[in-house]
């Protein structure tokens, strides 16, 4: 039914803004392939990444409630969007239970993520932070079909670590740790997973 609706496609460069801060909310996009970030201005003016948005994932939610986003979206690599009319999806949640069920799914595991990401900032210490991040990004791509041990950084170590509430530095440390301890291999932006299990059981681990 979503495939039905979907009259426009929107193709980005790297570092293309999908939309910003404050604008209208009209659609959700779904990223047919690439992947883009959202961040928003934190009080003192600085950028914070708030999400990491990959092919299959649906971005710009944050705008349902007050009808203007919340964020900007901007592309990591070259991406594809297609353009889903949001009052086109209301009407058929409207008339469809099933597609309402479905669509209340996709909103609560948006919200869902974000909670993980509030618990993460919160709790958890900087070498747990990248743990599940890095855990994070293998279950998402092994979900899709593609492998769960070695993919691309599409983020800078900054962007990162803004996301992770943890400093350039910090990041960059932790990741040559982990390499030094046979746990990940590095390659430029590629990571290799050698040891999902071992990655695991840091998250028990407070140093």
């Amino acid at each position: 039914q979503l495939d039905e609706l979907i009259k426009t496609r929107i193709r980005l460069r790297k570092g293309d803004t999908l939309y910003r801060a404050g604008g209208r909310f009209s659609a959700l996009y779904s990223i047919r392939s690439g992947s883009c970030k959202t961040m928003v201005l934190a009080e003192n003016g600085q950028e914070q990444i708030t999400g990491y948005h990959m092919a299959g994932d649906i971005v710009g939610i944050d705008g349902i409630g007050d009808e203007r986003h919340e964020c900007e979206a901007i592309a990591l690599e070259d991406t594809e969007l297609c353009v889903v009319p949001f009052d086109e999806v209301a009407r058929i949640a409207r008339d469809d239970h099933v597609f309402q069920r479905n669509l209340h799914r996709t909103l609560s595991r948006e919200i869902s993520r974000e909670r993980r990401l509030m618990l993460m900032l919160g709790t958890m210490h900087a070498h747990q932070r990248v743990v599940t991040f890095l855990l994070d990004l293998s279950d998402r791509y092994q979900a899709r079909g593609y492998s769960a041990s070695e993919f691309v950084l599409r983020m800078t170590r900054a962007e990162i670590g803004s996301y992770l509430g943890l400093k350039l530095e910090t990041v960059s440390r932790l990741l040559s740790r982990f390499q030094r301890e046979g746990l990940i291999e590095v390659l430029g932006r590629g990571i290799k997973l050698l040891d999902r299990v071992m990655l695991r059981q840091f998250l028990d681990q407070s140093t």
